[in-house]
């Protein structure tokens, strides 16, 4: 199995366009790979909460799936801590679309034989991003008055797994 690349390497807003459609024939890419983002909304879903807690992007970048998905699960596990399952709602504001293509290079002896280089590179892909751009909210955490602290430590442990700088901003 290979190991996943750093995510430096996709954060770059500047990607090429990769089409997925329902028709074969219009398909630029074969595959479309699995989102591991588990659930986009969590928490109590029926519940209007009067004050909403949202984490804004500084700048411009592609978030992989897979930071979207360990994001959640940082700041879910202390809110459910904290507030128990009912005390809050937690969304995901972003959905990642865009591909991620990689041209794996062989290296090493015989691989002059079986590589292309860079002659046929539009590379298979491995994994998808949500392209986010500045000012845009990218994960809300909606609950009481008396709770507006645990919801910012919590939106504050998400900057962690973040790869730009991002604030927290209230809103009723």
């Amino acid at each position: 199995m290979a190991k996943t690349r750093k995510g430096v390497s996709y954060r770059r807003h500047d990607r090429p366009y990769t089409r997925k459609s329902k028709f074969k024939k219009k398909n630029y890419i074969r595959a479309m790979p699995n989102c591991k983002v588990v659930r986009f909304e969590m928490g109590d879903l029926q519940k209007k909460f009067p004050f909403f807690m949202d984490l804004v992007t500084t700048k411009s970048f592609q978030l992989r799936h897979n930071a979207i998905e360990a994001a959640r699960l940082t700041c879910i596990r202390l809110l459910e801590k904290k507030l128990g399952k009912n005390g809050f709602r937690f969304t995901i504001r972003v959905y990642p679309h865009q591909v991620l293509r990689e041209n794996p290079l062989a290296s090493g002896a015989g691989a002059d034989r079986m590589s292309t280089g860079m002659k046929c590179a539009f590379g298979k892909p491995i994994g998808i991003a949500a392209r986010v751009f500045e000012g845009q909210t990218m994960f809300s955490v909606g609950v009481e008055k008396v709770n507006l602290g645990v919801a910012k430590e919590a939106l504050g442990r998400i900057k962690h797994k973040v790869p730009c700088q991002c604030r927290v901003v209230e809103r009723k």
